[in-house]
């Protein structure tokens, strides 16, 4: 789907790669972008670098929404159709790590704060928009996921677990308009590491860590082109073709301990603010 004449919606849009997406989207002609996050200042701040850019082309408004809770974002939903119309395009960009610590050392509050952020609020906000945008037989749904969804690691398991049920749902939604011969929808993107800050402290041996913007313009391309689903770096692609067809000794050898994926987190400090 081209961006251009479309109203999107993206959650934690005033950071990272949701900051990134919402000014290539600008670049493209989208008729309006909408800024979901949990920080009040950085939706004004990013808002108004989003305004100078479109220069009144583009509608931007921003909403201070806890996507973790359904009732803000039935709320927030509503005011954003009031304010720009009915939503084209959903960028499902938010998303959380809390710390590089082994399983036994987590607390629930831990396990309960991943989940809700990364795995169930993006259905929320999908549920949401998706019967509207079935009743218009257009929309485009993409969730950014990760490749912890597709490769286990040691002391980042609740975050892999929560981007392995996005990944599930995701992909399973896309399998259900598929089957129903609808024309909206779904990309699911698997990304390695992100130099946004949010994995500050990550060590990679091998696999280079990805630069944001390079990574941006990749999920946009895959928006346009209706993509399925997009690993980055496409040899992301082939992760369960190996873990089928490897030993789990060796697969854990080869990508852990000769790629160094499994120590990746051993310096993870994570975003400051």
């Amino acid at each position: 789907m081209k961006l251009s004449g479309q109203n999107i919606l993206i959650t934690g849009g005033a950071s990272g790669i949701g900051r990134l997406i919402g000014r290539l989207a600008i670049e493209k002609g989208a008729r309006s972008i909408v800024i979901w996050d949990i920080n009040p200042q950085s939706i004004e701040k990013v808002a108004a670098e989003h305004r100078a850019l479109a220069a009144g082309k583009t509608q931007i408004e921003g909403f201070r929404v806890d996507v973790s809770d359904n009732a803000c974002v039935t709320e927030a939903y509503a005011q954003t159709v009031a304010a720009v119309g009915q939503v084209d395009v959903l960028v499902n960009c938010a998303g959380i790590v809390t710390s590089n610590k082994p399983f036994s050392q987590n607390t629930p509050s831990e396990i309960d704060r991943t989940i809700k952020v990364n795995t169930i609020a993006p259905m929320y906000v999908a549920l949401a928009a998706i019967n509207d945008m079935i009743a218009r037989d257009h929309g485009h749904i993409c969730t950014i996921a990760s490749a912890a969804g597709m490769l286990s690691n040691p002391n980042m398991s609740i975050y892999a677990a929560s981007k392995w049920g996005a990944i599930g749902w995701s992909d399973s939604v896309r399998i259900e308009l598929q089957k129903a011969k609808s024309h909206v929808h779904i990309t699911t993107v698997a990304p390695y590491y992100i130099n946004t800050g949010m994995f500050d402290g990550v060590q990679s041996r091998i696999i280079p860590i990805l630069d944001p913007e390079k990574t941006a313009k990749k999920i946009v391309r895959a928006i346009e082109k209706d993509k399925d689903f997009r690993g980055i770096p496409f040899s992301f692609h082939f992760i369960r073709f190996f873990q089928g067809l490897l030993p789990t000794f060796f697969f854990d050898w080869f990508f852990g301990e000769v790629f160094g994926v499994y120590h990746t987190m051993d310096h993870f400090t994570g975003r400051k603010n």
